[in-house]
């Protein structure tokens, strides 16, 4: 791969130039159009499985971030998709419909002024006034939570509907659950008691009652927590770990709802547990989880954050949840009652160099400043540092997004600036380094609303639209989401080389950045190629091989010439020309002539294709016989993988729904695999199997489907079927999974499937690490 590749196209060595004076803030195309204003108090949030969700006052606008292999195009690739919002307002159930009928009736009419004013203007209490529309908040799960390991949505509407989304289908997006409606349920049943369902509560005649009920049952902000195990007892009286997931609701009265999850989550049965935990902050406004690991053991919390200032973290108690350890007591992190609002929280988790530890980051926007607290786990107990950063922003901050990797904080205000703050670690505790991020032409003298960056810190997206215009607001606004980039492709490239995931799928917004320099370039950069050639022979990793089979694809989309016309509209060329004797004869008597015209022509073509950085048909092909290297090598180390869960899941003689005896035939005759180990265990496996084959059969006509290809089996009467990229069984079903980039498919796990074949069919693509969906 190294020998031809970098010079290949004939591109001047001027680009590296080009790609210096970019610098690593640029504005990428295309700008995405809102078809409603945006809503809520941070618009935008990325996921893990790089999915934005943009709040609107219609409906959840959602872009997914795809690195394109069928698109020779360089702007990024957004699949669009949305999440409607419910055309009736919802109305929080609080007790029999005719005692609070009664009850509002009289708050309606009452002589005090105060009461009176407080209930007309409140306008989820009296949604007569114009119930609310819009979005309030949405918050992403960690991957792993829906049947098919990906992100579910937690969507949080303006009349207080709390409810959880997901993805089965591709982009059809279907709803799970209604947390409103199941909490309003199980507080009815319990009285609308927090604790005890036998403590009797006040009438309604109360307006206090009326609004506790109110104030006990409106969500304010959710957030998930991180995956978790939890000990299930099953009937043989052994343990089994079953993943869970908790989701915090903070509600308006300062409760804090619990929800546990067992995943993957599909319905109301997926319920484990909800519990409430008494706050006592007022007027709470934000909430956040706090973890952190110390000493191979993990702890836990929630910060919640009050609009009236102060900060602290409460203890969360869970039974059977394997490793899980909280705080004894509440932790005050900011005590000042200054009347200072705190509008967004976030925690990383980050490594102190000077105290050779893990610690934990706390950051809070507040009105204009950002508070910071640095809490460290030593000998003495929990050491926690606190100040604030201040001179960021002239108004208030709008929105701030962090970066997992190295921690760097974005924050913007109203002004349109966006600033960046790297924390600095000192012996004593942590300094910020303050930069502020110069937007490029198109963005800059926008009115930002707020940004999000994605989960490696590649990309920050801007919900945005006009600004002044000579001091004067525009007659009409259009919002928009903008995407600029934070790194350079050179730097994508070497944290790909050097991450420690082992996943391409989740360093999407990377692999992004790479494609679109290799696109434009049309080469491979000369650095990434000696790097990953050098690491792919001496390190083995599977990972390395499927970052080159993707280099390679991507390079192969680059040589593809853009098609003149649409490929959906019809040819109205002829498909066949007839020619007569005479053109036949004519053309035969001409041919010594025009012979050598014809060889200085093709010499005059090739020099200008190679002037305008087209390729040659055997540049081309030695590409694709690179790329069909790279999948074979992939595909025989995945072979043997699964041969090995055969050897160690099979006691005796089997017929599974994996084609053992072709996997063990296919290797065995491969020339290329001179795998001792490899060798010995397919050995193992045909002396355990004791002569016998299990073939594959055809559905149709019931002839043998002999293992000849990775790809495909062809039975001796002609019918094709495609093979699973998992398990390489024949996918004769008329469902099937196919991979996100479109690359491969596979079958759909059966009930009767062992458990250890389901859990080969769940993985990702052999080829890309995508999703199979």
């Amino acid at each position: 791969m190294a020998s031809a590749e970098p010079n290949r196209g004939g591109e001047p060595e001027v680009e590296g130039d080009f790609w210096a004076q970019l610098g690593p803030v640029v504005k990428r195309d295309p700008t995405l159009k809102l078809l409603s204003p945006v809503s809520g108090l941070e618009p935008l949030t990325w996921s893990d499985d790089h999915r934005l969700a943009a709040s609107t006052s219609s409906s959840v606008s959602l872009m997914e971030l795809v690195p394109d292999l069928q698109s020779a195009g360089p702007d990024l690739v957004l699949h669009r998709t949305h999440i409607p919002l419910h055309q009736s307002a919802y109305e929080l159930q609080v007790g029999p419909e005719d005692k609070v009928r009664k009850a509002k009736e009289k708050l309606e009419k009452s002589d005090d002024a105060a009461v009176r004013q407080v209930f007309m203007m409140d306008r989820i209490m009296n949604p007569q006034a114009g119930p609310l529309q819009g979005v309030k908040y949405t918050s992403w799960s960690p991957l792993g939570c829906d049947v098919n390991g990906r992100c579910l949505l937690a969507c949080l509407t303006l009349d207080c509907r709390l409810t959880i989304h997901s993805s089965h289908k591709r982009l059809q997006w279907t709803q799970l659950l209604d947390l409103t409606e199941l909490y309003g349920e199980m507080l009815k049943s319990r009285n609308y008691s927090v604790q005890n369902e036998d403590v009797s509560q006040p009438s309604l005649d109360d307006p206090g009652e009326l609004q506790r009920r109110y104030r006990m049952q409106t969500p304010v902000r959710m957030e998930w927590s991180s995956l978790c195990n939890t000990q299930q007892v099953q009937s043989n009286n052994e343990c089994k770990d079953i993943g869970t997931v908790l989701l915090a609701v903070l509600m308006e009265n300062g409760d804090l709802v619990v929800w546990q999850f067992r995943l993957p989550m599909q319905g109301k049965g997926s319920v484990v547990s909800c519990n409430t935990i008494k706050s006592g902050v007022s007027s709470p406004s934000v909430l956040a989880w706090w973890e952190y690991e110390h000493g191979g053991r993990k702890m836990s919390g929630l910060i919640v954050g009050s609009s009236v200032g102060p900060v602290k973290i409460l203890p969360v108690n869970l039974k059977a949840v394997k490793g899980y350890f909280t705080l004894r007591q509440p932790v005050v992190l900011w005590q000042e009652t200054d009347q200072i609002p705190v509008h967004n929280i976030k925690c990383i988790s980050l490594y102190h160099p000077h105290q050779k530890c893990n610690c934990s980051l706390v950051v809070a926007a507040r009105g204009s400043y950002v508070f910071w607290c640095l809490l460290l786990i030593s000998k003495a107990g929990l050491n926690v540092h606190n100040s604030h950063v201040t001179g960021l922003h002239s108004m208030p901050i709008m929105s701030m997004s962090t970066s997992r990797n190295g921690g760097s904080i974005f924050t913007c205000s109203m002004d349109g600036t966006v600033k960046k703050l790297t924390p600095v670690f000192t012996d004593v505790a942590v300094v910020f380094k303050q930069q502020e991020i110069s937007l490029p032409e198109g963005v800059v003298g926008r009115r930002i609303h707020g940004i999000s960056v994605s989960p490696n810190g590649a990309y920050l997206a801007l919900a945005s639209t006009e600004g002044l215009t000579n001091g004067l607001h525009p007659v009409s606004r259009s919002y928009q989401v903008q995407f600029i980039t934070l790194k350079t492709p050179d730097e994508a490239a070497a944290e790909l080389l050097e991450s420690q995931q082992q996943s391409l799928y989740r360093q999407t917004d990377l692999l992004d950045l790479v494609r679109w320099r290799v696109l434009k370039d049309k080469r491979i950069p000369p650095f990434l190629q000696d790097e990953i050639d050098d690491k792919v022979h001496t390190s083995g990793s599977t990972y390395l091989w499927r970052f080159k089979l993707f280099l390679l694809r991507i390079l192969y989309q680059s040589m593809q010439k853009a098609p003149v016309e649409a490929r959906w509209k019809p040819s109205h060329q002829d498909s066949k020309v007839f020619l007569g004797d005479e053109e036949v004869g004519g053309e035969e008597g001409e041919h010594g002539e025009g012979s050598q015209v014809a060889e200085a022509s093709g010499l005059e073509k090739s020099k200008q294709k190679e002037a305008e950085g087209e390729f040659s048909e055997e540049q081309i092909n030695e590409i694709t016989a690179w790329i069909e290297e790279v999948e074979s090598h992939l595909t025989r180390e995945h072979m043997k993988r699964v041969l090995g869960e055969v050897y160690l899941h099979t006691l005796i003689t089997e017929n599974t729904c994996i084609p053992t005896k072709g996997l063990c035939d296919f290797l065995s005759n491969d020339p290329t695999n001179e795998d001792r180990a490899a060798k010995v265990l397919i050995g193992h496996i045909m002396k355990k199997m004791n002569k016998q084959t299990f073939p594959e059969h055809c559905s149709l006509c019931k002839e043998i489907l002999p293992f000849t290809d990775r790809k495909q089996a062809v039975c001796s009467n002609g019918h094709m079927w495609l093979r699973c990229v998992r398990s390489y069984q024949v996918c004769q079903n008329v469902t099937y999974r196919r991979c996100l980039l479109q690359d491969s498919i596979a079958s759909v796990p059966q009930p009767e499937d062992p458990d250890w074949v389901k859990k080969i069919l769940q993985g990702p693509c052999t080829f890309c690490d995508s999703p199979l969906l």
